[in-house]
């Protein structure tokens, strides 16, 4: 099923799941999530407490693969009326859910169903508003956000006779370190990249304050005419192909895949998720955090959160309801928030954990943690910058990463990819919303 088809089934239905449980057994809700590595053991482990807490409910975690494949895997579960109680949806499928509201039950809603009173107030306002109506209604939970930072191999920067206490801050600058590295052998590859669309054109967008679409990305209407073959993208894109033709740039995969080139060691600098954090720390690797590079001229402005949020299905029991509710409430609670973010390198996504996390002085003693939060409360974001929501971003994401792929291949040159993308891209809009 389409993505479009997906919305509009969800929009015209409702989901109805058996909700039977024993006499006094706990009701089960099962939580399907993206989760992997180290970020799959804080899932586990805010389940685990979750249902030592209380005897009522039962979390139960269940992996689903990639951000798309998690999206994919709900599709099917909701097409086979075996939806489950929570769905991780990552940020690009946030307008093919807001597009199904007869078979979302919006989070704030279901917060009152547990007796619980939704204050926006108390949330970062870069993040819940992302996954709010434009009346300020929560629909989902915002379970991990985070923000695209760099990561750097300190010891290889040291090789390449790099300052390993001064990251680069602007691409030009990210683009000749990633060019000594490789020349001094310091490491087999310079740079590399997770999510070369989130991360490198709707990220580079937003913190360059440069426009990715029209109706301000998305959020100002469905009908969108992509804008990312604009000059600065185009001059982005081939810096990074140039950089691909010796390897100095070294290209991993359309996720996170190309986390383990730099946990490896093969690559010195990458750009990635700050929720990355927790598999780098694991590595052992001697790294630096600095934030997000720009273009002189253009930025700083204001990065836009990735991750993902919880949604809840409707045709639920009052029970499971409530169950979600003693969940959400769960991890709203400042400790839960404070070690989440701690832990994994997602940002908090209350203000109180925030303030609980610079009070106890952990920003003080790991330089670079707060780096993502700053970077996407340091300036009131423009039209340019509150974020992208399509209808069907998923499947223009896979339309620009098909073009990027030829690109790196060799096969065309940056502003053909860029221009066939925004082409299919439009068509693809075009087709979603019904023209």
């Amino acid at each position: 099923m389409s993505i479009r088809a997906f919305a509009i089934h969800l929009a015209a239905a409702t989901v109805s799941i058996a909700g039977a449980t024993h006499a006094f057994a706990a009701t089960e809700l099962q939580w399907w999530h993206a989760m992997a590595g180290a970020n799959n053991e804080v899932v586990e482990q805010l389940a685990k407490e979750f249902n030592e807490s209380q005897k009522d409910y039962k979390i139960v975690p269940v992996f689903k693969g990639s951000y798309p494949e998690a999206l994919n895997a709900g599709i099917a579960a909701f097409r086979a009326k075996q939806a489950p109680a929570i769905l991780q949806v990552f940020d690009a499928g946030s307008g093919v859910m807001m597009g199904a509201e007869g078979a979302i039950m919006p989070a704030a809603d279901v917060l009152k169903k547990g007796g619980y009173t939704f204050d926006k107030s108390e949330y970062l306002a870069g993040i819940v508003s992302y996954y709010s109506k434009p009346d300020g209604t929560m629909l989902s939970f915002p379970y991990n956000s985070s923000s695209p930072i760099l990561y750097y191999n300190k010891d290889s920067f040291k090789k390449a006779g790099l300052d390993p206490e001064n990251p680069p801050k602007t691409w030009p600058e990210v683009f000749d370190a990633a060019k000594k590295i490789k020349a001094s052998g310091a490491a087999p590859c310079g740079f590399t990249s997770t999510w070369l669309t989130w991360i490198q054109t709707e990220n580079l967008a937003a913190w360059n304050n440069v426009a990715y679409g029209t109706n301000e990305n998305g959020l100002g209407g469905t009908d969108v005419k992509l804008e990312f073959n604009s000059p600065l993208f185009v001059q982005h894109f081939q810096s990074i192909a140039d950089l691909a033709k010796d390897g100095t740039f070294r290209y991993g995969g359309r996720t996170s895949e190309a986390k383990q080139l730099f946990t490896s060691g093969e690559c010195a600098i990458l750009t990635e998720s700050s929720g990355g954090l927790g598999d780098i720390i694991k590595a052992g690797i001697n790294y630096g955090i600095g934030q997000l590079p720009y273009y002189e001229g253009h930025g700083p402005q204001n990065t836009i959160p990735g991750g993902a949020s919880l949604w809840v299905f409707a045709g639920k029991t009052d029970a499971e309801y409530k169950g979600v509710a003693e969940f959400f409430h769960f991890l709203s609670q400042t400790k839960i928030q404070a070690r989440l973010h701690q832990v994994s390198g997602y940002m908090p996504v209350t203000m109180a954990a925030y303030e609980e996390t610079k009070k106890s002085g952990f920003y003080d003693k790991n330089p670079g943690r707060e780096t993502p939060i700053l970077q996407m409360m340091g300036k009131a974001p423009t039209e340019n910058s509150k974020g992208v929501r399509l209808v069907n971003l998923p499947q223009v994401r896979d339309i620009m990463n098909e073009e990027f792929e030829a690109m790196l291949a060799g096969k065309q040159d940056a502003k053909t990819a860029l221009d066939k993308a925004v082409e299919r891209g439009n068509a693809a809009i075009q087709q979603a919303i019904g023209n």
